[in-house]
């Protein structure tokens, strides 16, 4: 009996922290936006919003943005439902 009570008064804030947690993970590893970074980046780069310098640095930024957002998803895909 205390079990059943326990698993009532215990559920909602399990669930409620797997909401939390996935909400988390679609906003740190979003594959999405970082890809439409690099086309701003590209674009602005294009036309002449920015130098060569500024773009090659932030393209080398975005792209190791891009490698952690897809490792990691790879990695927790198995542990947490993650929203495509």
């Amino acid at each position: 009996m205390t079990f059943i009570i326990d698993d009532l008064l215990f559920r909602p804030f399990v669930t409620l922290a797997d909401i939390i947690r996935s909400t988390a993970i679609d906003e740190l590893y979003d594959i999405d936006e970082i890809q439409d970074d690099i086309k701003e980046n590209r674009l602005l780069y294009e036309i002449g919003e920015r130098s060569r310098e500024e773009y090659d640095q932030r393209r080398v930024e975005l792209e190791r943005q891009l490698d952690v957002a897809e490792q990691a998803r790879k990695t927790i895909s198995g542990k947490v439902k993650v929203k495509q």
